[in-house]
């Protein structure tokens, strides 16, 4: 029994001992590698950017990512090989285009929901079809993009949408959480905001985000320090890392739109949107959707996610609830199991 309490103590120290080299290692280290898929940028907009990724593109119907404009960048889909759900899908054969609409500065203040729905979307969905040669595209949005996805497919009849999955997207404002709170027209003035501040800079971002979850930095050192002899978990940790504090400023009209139209209006699931003359209406979606919703979202929870189910006028439609917070359902560590599996062996079928 000594000799066993002994061996623990001894493997104990070994560890601290890894922690503590592997952390000196960790602050002289430069910036992790990310975003590692081939890919080619075929089409500029702006700011906005389309790349394709590389792949055997075994399916006939291509899919172009919607992700948020703004908060961060898109390179956490991508964000180490073997751990990114661009590989993922490539890897199973989709013609996989991705969205990237850029990093804001005060010169995009003007940028609208409208040109984001009406011009840019259009342009992209267009580019994808022409570069794929194929009749039909898939819209996959997440988060932000979600929404965005949706009202441009509800007002796009034109641009045949074979698919649409809405992963993590928030669609009845109503139930949105502690945004829905904090945004509500009785303490949050968004005109006045936007008007004393023009863009809403990376900083604030960064707080509003932070003040969801308080505790987030103390848990993630802890769970750093705990880990730090673990070489895998250290990789990952640092891109994660990089992309966690690597915040993007909003376009001030965009956020003005954003917030008094969706989070205090609650209008395009109500069925009064209108963007660029045309009326958003969910019920005009009748192409096959899948929604994925996240048990532990505080971001866009579940029930806020799952609303899309009831709102188009799909036949084929389906609605799965995995574990995972807002970002650990597309990039974390167990969504090569829970997630990423279950959208493209749902997509597959249905290219």
């Amino acid at each position: 029994m000594e000799a066993q309490v002994i061996a623990q103590w001894q493997e104990e120290m070994n560890r601290n001992l890894r922690r503590m080299m592997n952390f000196a290692e960790l602050m002289n280290q430069k910036e992790p590698l990310v975003g590692q898929s081939p890919r080619q940028e075929i089409y500029r907009k702006g700011k906005a950017r389309l790349y394709r990724y590389e792949s055997t593109r075994r399916y006939r119907t291509p899919v172009l990512f919607v992700p948020n404009l703004g908060i961060s960048r898109p390179y956490v889909f991508d964000l180490l090989p073997g751990g990114s759900f661009v590989e993922h899908m490539t890897r199973e054969g989709f013609d996989f285009y991705l969205l990237d609409w850029g990093v804001f500065g005060p010169e995009d203040n003007s940028l609208t929901l409208e040109d984001c729905v009406v011009r840019i979307l259009p342009r992209m969905a267009r580019k994808v079809l022409e570069g794929s040669k194929a009749d039909e595209v898939t819209l996959l949005g997440y988060c932000m993009g979600g929404p965005l996805s949706a009202c441009f497919i509800a007002t796009h009849p034109e641009i045949p949408v074979k698919n649409f999955i809405n992963m993590a997207g928030p669609i009845d404002f109503s139930k949105a959480g502690h945004f829905a709170l904090w945004l509500n027209p009785k303490y949050f003035d968004a005109d006045k905001f936007v008007d004393t501040l023009g863009q809403i800079p990376a900083e604030m971002v960064k707080a509003g985000f932070k003040l969801l979850k308080p505790t987030m930095d103390l848990s993630t050192g802890l769970n750093l320090w705990w880990n730090l002899w673990n070489d895998s978990y250290l990789t990952g940790f640092r891109a994660l890392n990089k992309w966690a504090n690597e915040y993007v400023a909003f376009p001030g009209e965009f956020f003005r739109q954003w917030v008094k139209e969706f989070y205090q209006q609650n209008r395009m699931l109500r069925g009064e949107l209108r963007l660029g003359g045309k009326a958003v209406r969910l019920r005009d979606i009748r192409c096959p959707v899948f929604v994925v919703g996240a048990k532990e979202d505080y971001i866009a929870p579940a029930s806020c996610v799952k609303a899309l189910i009831d709102a188009v006028g799909s036949t084929d439609k389906g609605y799965v609830e995995l574990p995972g917070g807002h970002i650990s359902l597309i990039a974390g560590r167990t969504a090569a199991v829970h997630c990423w599996p279950k959208v493209s062996g749902w997509l597959g079928p249905r290219s």
